[in-house]
């Protein structure tokens, strides 16, 4: 039986910039379809560099990024992945539906495929019957389901999110964690998610990819071995506890490493 296609391989990529300053040593991480995956790491480690670069928003100084075996940079795979940034950078003046469907218009998709699969997407996120509202009329939480949404509904099989929900309230932040476990369960999606909270980290993954700061690199990939689905319940087991004071002491070390460059 062959193995199956690897959704990312990142193979011996690093960042320069043109300041010398190197922002990521070489690095080298497969991740599998339908895998949950988080970056974990002190502020200034590249988990956000290293995230574009999947994207094909940064190109690497050194390195190769594939998906599904094609380099990033290959227009075949455009279509294939999604970006939810840390703002929902939503159009105030236009509707959720408007909003969420901006890609399919870009993309010239007809109206009519493109108005069923905007409400499909608002479906998926919990958003049904908010198409009609303006931004200005959502909480922060929901703006960032319109901006998941918008992410989805060009059907990715890759799902990249960057610190999604770094600004909002812990009680908004769990309420989304659940919500996203829930829509990648439904929908297979591969995702790729960078937070600085451990215990977010842990919660969402089935790997956590430990990095260390100047130059960035991964010091750590460590399988999250806890049973889905995910509750609120799971937040407070001892094996969930354990994970994440395993990690505040990786964190810790990795951040120590960091000041003593300095």
């Amino acid at each position: 039986m062959n193995a199956p296609v690897p959704a990312i391989e990142v193979l011996s990529a690093e960042q320069v910039y043109p300041n010398g300053t190197r922002a990521l040593t070489p690095v080298d991480l497969t991740i599998q379809p339908g895998e949950f995956v988080t970056l974990l790491g002190p502020s200034g480690c590249g988990k956000s560099t290293l995230l574009k670069m999947i994207a094909g928003l940064l190109e690497p100084t050194d390195g190769r990024l594939l998906l599904s075996r094609k380099p990033v940079t290959d227009k075949k795979v455009d279509h294939q992945l999604s970006f939810v940034f840390q703002e929902a950078t939503l159009m105030p003046w236009a509707s959720v539906e408007a909003n969420v469907r901006l890609p399919l218009d870009l993309a010239g998709v007809p109206k009519s495929e493109a108005n069923a699969r905007v409400a499909e997407a608002l479906a998926l996120v919990g958003l049904g019957k908010f198409g009609k509202h303006r931004p200005r009329e959502l909480s922060g939480g929901m703006q960032m389901r319109v901006s998941i949404a918008r992410g989805l509904v060009t059907r990715p099989k890759l799902l990249l999110m960057d610190e999604p929900f770094g600004a909002l309230d812990e009680i908004t932040r769990n309420k989304l964690d659940t919500d996203l476990l829930e829509l990648w369960r439904k929908t297979g999606l591969t995702v790729v998610f960078v937070t600085h909270s451990i215990s977010e980290a842990v919660f969402l993954s089935s790997r956590v990819i430990m990095m260390a700061a100047r130059p960035g690199r991964v010091v750590e990939d460590l399988k999250v071995d806890l049973p889905y689905p995910r509750d609120e319940d799971s937040r407070t087991s001892p094996e969930f506890n354990a994970l994440v004071r395993h990690l505040h002491q990786q964190l810790m070390a990795a951040s120590v490493s960091d000041t003593e460059v300095h």
